[in-house]
């Protein structure tokens, strides 16, 4: 008798085992009695309160493992032995990718500039959403301090610096050398995070100089030994530092770029787009061997293995800890902001995003619907955030949508 039941529960855990996956394969339609075209609707990070700190990378857990055995390991009086890029030497693997990586920047920044030329740009004055496309959208969604009751936004003309945020980091002639400190807050340069991470990767920028050892440094209990002099022979720290602001700070191989793009939005939308994956596949390979800090309440990144000691962190309960970051390991997103916007389906046409439709509209990258208006084709990474299998009806049809 409990055999032939057992035999029952495994048949019956066979067909919704069955029925499960053909819904998701999307060769089924009807078994379960709901439509699947094979992509699941992802969704977007939510956005988090003042009092809420960032999600980890890793858990609470592992990290205070790791902590107990650095603190082990620190107790022994002995070499350890480090790899790159902990030793202080590069990845020469990686020198390839951070080339691409800084060429494929330069050529988003050249299409992005060209591109919102022609595509219209919005940003909320008060919460400083974004929109792309005219006309912008009549989504309620404006709720910070200073909103009206209605919640409706404030639209102004933006610009790139809307689609592509900026993200600044203190440039390190030794990224593993001590971290700044709040006195030298303004003797240190600020430059783009991306380009710095490029940098501490093996790219050479001469406004950008940086230390790179020919021998690896050791650690022993603890304490990091480095057999090379400080500041080597014809090294010279600070020399043909440009501390311009990273719009204005655009090289002769950018403007070169720039002037090459041919006149064709189409074109010069598909160049773009391919950029701005290249650059995010190669950020996110970087940042698998290079570590970069973010502070866990405010959007202040720090390339590098630690952070840095100045105290600007204006967050929730700064006070608690004097101003500094609560530091944590950053994601790609941290460097490179996604700004998401709403997804429009017809650039063409005069109708704005209506509020009570804003359940069947789909959100992209600034960057990316930027692109896609222009006539870019929208890959299918992103074929779950853009909902292109859900119809949008028509605002008297809401009533009829089951």
């Amino acid at each position: 008798m409990l055999h032939r039941r057992v035999q029952n529960i495994r048949h019956l855990f066979g067909i919704i085992s069955r029925n499960y996956v053909a819904n998701l394969s999307g060769t089924s339609k009807h078994s379960c009695g709901w439509y699947s075209t094979g992509f699941v609707p992802t969704e977007l990070p939510r956005k988090l309160k003042k009092f809420e700190r960032k999600p980890l990378v890793r858990s609470f857990n592992e990290l205070k493992r790791e902590a107990r055995l650095r603190k082990r390991e620190r107790q022994k009086a002995h070499e350890v032995t480090l790899q790159p890029p902990e030793n202080g030497l590069v990845i020469k693997e990686l020198i390839p990718v951070a080339q691409k990586v800084y060429a494929a920047r330069s050529i988003l920044f050249s299409c992005v500039s060209k591109v919102v030329k022609s595509i219209a740009i919005y940003s909320c004055s008060l919460c400083g959403e974004v929109h792309v496309g005219h006309p912008p959208h009549k989504i309620r969604t404006c709720d910070v301090t200073g909103s009206p009751a209605s919640k409706e936004h404030g639209w102004k003309r933006g610009g790139m610096e809307s689609v592509l945020p900026l993200v600044e980091s203190f440039h390190l002639y030794d990224r593993i050398g001590r971290a700044v400190s709040h006195n030298e807050q303004l003797l240190v340069d600020r430059i783009p995070a991306i380009v710095e991470l490029c940098v501490q990767a093996g790219v050479n920028i001469p406004e950008y100089p940086t230390r790179r050892r020919t021998f690896p440094v050791y650690s022993v209990a603890g304490r990091i030994i480095d057999f090379e002099r400080r500041f080597p022979k014809g090294d010279f720290p600070g020399k043909d530092v440009n501390t311009y602001g990273f719009w204005e700070n655009i090289s002769s191989k950018d403007k070169m770029s720039l002037d090459l793009l041919s006149e064709d939005i189409h074109a010069v939308a598909v160049r773009g787009m391919e950029a701005w994956e290249i650059l995010r596949s190669g950020a996110l390979r970087l940042m698998e061997k290079y570590v970069v800090q973010t502070c866990g309440y405010c959007s202040e990144v720090q390339v590098g293995p630690k952070g840095h000691k100045v105290r600007n962190c204006q967050a929730y309960k700064h006070q608690m800890r004097d101003g500094q970051h609560a530091w944590q390991e950053a994601t790609v997103d941290d460097i490179l902001p996604p700004v998401y916007v709403w997804h429009v389906l017809d650039p063409r046409g005069d109708k704005p995003l209506e509020h009570s439709l804003k359940r069947y509209y789909g959100r992209l990258p600034a960057v990316v619907e930027t692109f896609a208006q222009a006539g870019a084709h929208v890959s299918e990474n992103y074929a779950s955030l853009i909902r292109e299998d859900i119809a949008v009806p028509e605002v008297d049809e809401e009533k009829w949508v089951v």
